[in-house]
């Protein structure tokens, strides 16, 4: 049994998350942490709101409430809606805590001590209609690099180059459009990233063999076209106040406290239960542990570069990133997903229309790992209505159906195994090795193309055994062959219990069974598993796993979302 830490990029407090975020890291994460589990693994799996900085100022401004109370709004809205999509996080924090506030403090005072914190007089972009300092991102013009016109203060999303405000062409303010901007001078601390290059770029190395394209050529960029200070202070109020005399009426900028706060959300867990857990145990000094981390490609450089730096530069034994997963982005019908412009669905509203399983279903089958990939209705209807519907939700009615039908609700003794049960036994063993391979590789689109395979494999076998015309010749062969489906019932419910966990739970419970008295999938054996249901154990045929969804359904959904 290993020891894995599991982090999904902390999801900003402003607004609500779309498909796109959900896909982007929280889902895919939350499938692995699942699996990781189901083979055994001691897994913590972390994360939380990312609530410092200009946006959380602004939107409080937009709703007239205190920042405090505006956190503590949406971050009730952000917990209910990961777990309307069933997301098992061990915990899920808050980077405003007091825990990661000690935590940014130590992590600070280590980097100034050991010379890798300057202070630089700079040039910032002051709103004059605004009254206030512009943070990055609320700044907005075209990218001097690729000529993209909606780059941010920050980043290029575009060509993903870091920018400073300064740079942009034709800069205006996103909070009140105005283009009254000043070029203001104000002292600020900033993380030597070039003196601390030497190490990353070590370190770094030792990731080539194993993070993937999107995360590695990304790092390896940031690297190629040389490293610069990266400011860590901002002229705001909400944040943490600087521990640093003189700097006093400054706050962390926002990227520098918000990746520290996977370690200071850790500690919140901890302290909850000191006595059975211990936060040290996973991030300083650890033993045994591998950390993944995962994140769309935008936040990649901040943690492949920027983060690490942060802990190399402590000259402490923190845990670092083993494998960065990073996402491209989900479109909506090609285009962005806009709450204002109604283009898109939100995490919110996806629940109200189907069932969790539905969209986690579809987003990890059309994961955007590669290359981005769009959301369509059409593919969305399309997908629902023949991998779950028509293929394991259409078995497992009909066997069970069938069974309680033909012989009764309870599965049949039958005979021993014949040839063609065997073969299926061979070849489910073959899929379900692929299967466990690409989960444990995070190759997600690959591992469930692989699961749908599995549950193909059961249409196909019955529908070659005929047990309806059997049954009439020779009824024990007719009980063996329904008894090797009800156990594929429960095969099926197990494997896919990380990627649709309530279909899952409902497959089991037709049985009495729960997936927490399932076995690990660490020695998953298909020889084993097909037979794992006692003769005469009762089941229940009840209601059909999914519904079919209609033609009017899906034009009312084009029709209320766009696409």
């Amino acid at each position: 049994m290993s020891k894995i830490l599991i982090t999904s990029a902390l999801p900003y407090i402003n607004g609500v998350p779309h498909l796109g975020h959900m896909v982007g890291c929280l889902l895919p994460s939350d499938v692995y942490a699942r699996y990781m589990r189901m083979c055994g693994h001691e897994v913590l799996y972390i994360c939380g709101n990312d609530e410092h900085g200009t946006a959380s100022e602004v939107g409080a401004l937009k709703e007239n409430m205190p920042v405090q109370e505006y956190c503590d709004k949406y971050h009730a809205r952000h917990k209910k809606v990961y777990a309307d999509f069933n997301l098992s996080f061990d915990y899920f924090g808050r980077t405003s805590s007091e825990q990661n506030k000690e935590i940014t403090y130590h992590i600070f005072e280590q980097l100034d001590k050991n010379g890798f914190v300057a202070e630089k007089t700079m040039k910032q972009v002051y709103s004059v209609d605004d009254k206030m300092f512009l943070a990055d991102r609320y700044i907005t013009g075209t990218c001097p690099h690729c000529g993209y016109d909606k780059a941010r203060g920050d980043q290029c999303e575009n060509c993903t180059k870091v920018l400073e405000p300064t740079d942009l062409i034709n800069p205006h303010s996103t909070i009140s459009g105005s283009s009254n901007l000043e070029i203001r001078e104000t002292k600020h601390l900033f993380l030597n990233l070039p003196k601390i290059e030497e190490k990353l770029v070590e370190w770094l190395k030792t990731k080539e063999a194993f993070w993937p394209d999107v995360a590695y050529s990304i790092a390896k960029k940031w690297v190629k076209e040389g490293l610069q200070p990266r400011c860590i202070t901002r002229d705001l109020k909400w944040g943490f106040s600087v521990n640093k005399a003189g700097f006093e009426d400054k706050v962390f900028y926002v990227w520098f406290d918000a990746p520290i706060g996977y370690i200071g959300i850790t500690k919140q867990w901890s302290d909850e239960n000191p006595t059975k857990r211990n936060w040290k145990d996973w991030w300083l000094d650890a033993e045994g542990v591998r950390y993944v981390e995962f994140m769309g490609k935008d936040n990649v450089p901040y943690h492949s570069i920027t983060f690490p730096a942060t802990l190399l530069g402590t000259g402490e034994n923190w845990t670092k990133v083993d494998y960065l997963k990073g996402m491209s982005y989900l479109t909506f019908a090609g285009g962005k997903f806009s709450k204002s412009e109604h283009r898109g669905v939100f995490a919110e509203d996806a629940v109200k229309e189907f069932p969790s399983d539905y969209w986690r279903y579809w987003l990890m089958a059309n994961a955007p790992e590669a290359s981005d990939s769009s959301f369509t209705f059409e593919s969305f209807v399309n997908t629902i209505n023949k991998d779950l519907n028509g293929v394991l939700g259409n078995f497992v009615q009909r066997v069970l159906k069938m069974t309680s039908s033909k012989i009764n609700n309870t599965v049949p003794q039958g005979e021993e195994l014949q040839a063609e049960d065997k073969e299926l036994i061979k070849i489910l063993q073959n899929r379900v090795n692929d299967y466990f391979k690409y989960m444990e590789a995070m190759e997600f689109r690959k591992a469930v193309n692989e699961l749908r395979a599995i549950w193909v494999e059961g249409n196909n076998y019955i529908s070659a055994t005929e047990p309806w015309t059997v049954i009439k010749e020779n009824p024990k062969r007719a009980e063996t062959i329904l008894r090797v489906c009800l156990n594929l019932i429960r095969i099926y419910a197990i494997l896919s219990a990380p990627l649709i966990p309530n279909t899952a739970e409902k497959m089991l419970a037709k049985f009495n069974l729960t997936l927490a008295n399932m076995p690990t999938l660490r020695e998953f054996d298909v020889a084993t598993e097909i037979n794992a249901l006692r003769t005469g154990q009762e089941f229940t045929v009840g209601e059909a796993l999914f519904e079919r969804i209609t033609p009017e359904k899906m034009q009312e959904l084009q029709q209320t979302y766009g696409g």
